[in-house]
Formats: structure tokens, C-alpha cells, sequence
């Protein structure tokens, strides 16, 4: 392996450039904007989840409702955990968080739809964590070691939605095999 070296002069001078930009260095700019792209879609996504969730859990009716209903809710404020979390690093890499909700289902990568029954709830909340399940995988493997801070904020992520998934797909089950 070979030797990690950078010069101490090297870094003392980037380090002293545009002080108030705080971790971030002139060199990571243009790469940041594209991060920050990305999350603002992801922002968009949790957002769109959370208000579906949100829906869901207010429109659930049924006999299984008592079961699943509080899982929609505990979903959802999950989801919006997310979301402050993904706005508060597009604000550490010098980005501006867009919460403009005349954009956010544009922007999501998941739909927001609203089912009749509990059991078309539940199959489109797993659609929806299906696809943010990929979405993240991909993130993290584009940000990769260039951004070890936002990809282990997505790699958490990434985990939770999984647990959702699973949560989802088991609801699903129960709800279409009796």
C-alpha cells in the first residue's frame, strides 16, 4: 500500500481559503451541486412518502386498521425525519434544501397515490419504499469514498426504508392471503 502523504504546506493553504465556506473546499463545489441535486430529489421523495403515509393513515378503514394504521404514522414521521436530515446536509454542502411543493411530486421518485382499500395502501407504500430502496442504493454507490458524511446519511436511510419494506410486505401478505 502506498503511503498517505500530503504536503502540510498544500493543506495549510486550502484550508485558509474561503474560511467561512466551512468543510467545504473550493475543489468540492461542483461536485456538491450535483450531490445536492440528488438529495433535493430525495428531499422531494421522503416528502411525498411522508404526505402519502400521512394519508393513508387517516383514510384507513377496516377491520385490520388498528393494526396497520399506527404503523402508517410511525412511517411517516420516519419519513420526515428523512427529509430534515437530507435539508439540513444539502445546507452543509452550500445548497438550498427546495421544499417548493408545486415541484415535490415532479422531483419524487416515488408517486403519490391514494388507494380505496388498506390493502392497495399497503401495496403502494411497498411500491414506493421498492423504490426508494433502489434509488438510495444507487446514491450510495455515486457518492461513494467522495462524500463518506452523506453516504453513511444514506446508507442509515437506506436502512430504515428496508425495515419499512419488509414491514409493508408482510402487511401485505397478512391482508391478500385470508
Amino acid at each position: 500500500m502506498e503511503n498517505f502523504n500530503i504536503p502540510e504546506k498544500q493543506l495549510s493553504e486550502t484550508a485558509k481559503q474561503n474560511m467561512v465556506d466551512g468543510a467545504v473546499v473550493q475543489s468540492d463545489k461542483e461536485k456538491n451541486s450535483m450531490i445536492c441535486e440528488a438529495l433535493n430529489n430525495a428531499l422531494a421523495t421522503e416528502l411525498v412518502c411522508m404526505m402519502r403515509y400521512r394519508q393513508h393513515y387517516f383514510a384507513c378503514e377496516g377491520i385490520n386498521c388498528d393494526v396497520v394504521s399506527p404503523e402508517f404514522l410511525e412511517h411517516a414521521n420516519q419519513e420526515l425525519e428523512h427529509a430534515f436530515k437530507i435539508a439540513a446536509r444539502i445546507s452543509q454542502l452550500g445548497g438550498k434544501a427546495d421544499f417548493n411543493p408545486d415541484t415535490l411530486s415532479a422531483r419524487s421518485h416515488a408517486e403519490y397515490k391514494t388507494a380505496d382499500d388498506l390493502s392497495g395502501m399497503v401495496k403502494d407504500d411497498l411500491e414506493a419504499e421498492r423504490m426508494a430502496i433502489q434509488v438510495y442504493k444507487k446514491l450510495i454507490k455515486w457518492v461513494g469514498d467522495y462524500d463518506p458524511t452523506t453516504r453513511r446519511l444514506l446508507e442509515d436511510i437506506l436502512a430504515q426504508e428496508e425495515e419499512h419494506a419488509d414491514e409493508m410486505a408482510e402487511y401485505y401478505k397478512d391482508l391478500n392471503t385470508h
